[in-house]
């Protein structure tokens, strides 16, 4: 397995200077072997300028937010990181590869949730290179290989929650938005690691269900949330009426038998459960006639 190593590079002004001057000297020897007629001087200066030419090769930039990586016949020597003007050996290869901050967005997939609900989702991937020898050495292409993991990490997130949730404490990945996230994040990094890539951050960007069954699913949400507020209307209601009866009785101002009770209890839940305005009904006699 590749592991990055720094390359400890020459400053590249101060080799450029010294080729400068190695090649004015060549060329000055060149001039005085050929005044001379000395053509062992004449054919010494010409190779060395040829090798100030050759060392001229060697000089390269790296731009902020880029690496270079140098190999050398096959064999990988190390990265220059520092920004700036740099010289090394010119018969290394040296291959730029981007530091800076990339993000994409994965295509719509078409996935099963923890429930077999088929659900389209797709997910925003934020990550970089840290370990240029791993992304450019350990996998054909880092780039392609990030999308290929990142798509792959989303399948398996989202088929271990249900889109909605049904019962108390269960995750889903509609209201859990952080836990979903972190989990994503997790799985993509867990799948890039060897390609020396981290994962800055990952979330859902399209949530809904699958187009066959959105309505059936619409109309399901629908009826849970009406029967949660029905148990909420209920739950009052009988709040409202154990609190009448307990302030009937402690100020006696009436006594009421079981049977009475009973009535009482059941016209307060019929006004206040009710979706229309109670319709007052005067009663002339009692209820045991």
């Amino acid at each position: 397995m590749f592991r990055e190593s720094p390359y400890r590079a020459t400053p590249g002004l101060a080799a450029l200077l010294l080729f400068i001057l190695l090649a004015l000297a060549a060329l000055a020897g060149v001039i005085s072997g050929a005044r001379d007629a000395s053509p062992v001087m004449a054919a010494g200066s010409m190779f060395i300028f040829a090798l100030a030419c050759l060392g001229l090769g060697g000089l390269f930039v790296v731009n902020p937010g880029d690496a270079k990586a140098l190999v050398l016949f096959g064999s990988y020597k190390g990265t220059v990181k520092d920004p700036g003007f740099w010289w090394a050996n010119p018969f290394l290869v040296k291959r730029t590869i981007s530091l800076r901050v990339r993000n994409f967005e994965t295509t719509k997939l078409k996935v099963n949730d923890s429930h077999a609900n088929p659900i389209e989702i797709a997910a925003i991937v934020v990550w970089k290179v840290i370990e240029t020898a791993e992304a450019l050495f350990e996998v054909e292409d880092y780039a392609t290989y990030v999308a290929v993991q990142s798509e792959s990490a989303v399948r398996a997130v989202a088929g271990t929650r249900p889109y909605d949730s049904h019962e108390e404490g269960e995750q889903s990945l509609s209201t859990h938005t952080d836990e979903v996230s972190a989990a994503l994040q997790a799985a993509i990094q867990e799948r890039l690691a060897r390609a020396g890539v981290q994962v800055i951050e990952a979330r859902v960007s399209h949530l809904a269900y699958s187009p066959e069954i959105a309505q059936a699913m619409l109309q399901r949400q629908q009826a849970t949330a009406i029967i949660a507020a029905r148990f909420k209307i209920v739950e009052g209601a009988v709040g409202m009426v154990e609190n009448a009866l307990d302030m009937l009785k402690t100020k006696g101002m009436v006594v009421l038998d079981d049977e009475r009770k009973a009535q009482m209890v059941s016209n307060l839940l019929v006004v206040l459960c009710s979706e229309r305005s109670a319709q007052p009904i005067v009663n002339a006699g009692t209820i045991y006639q």
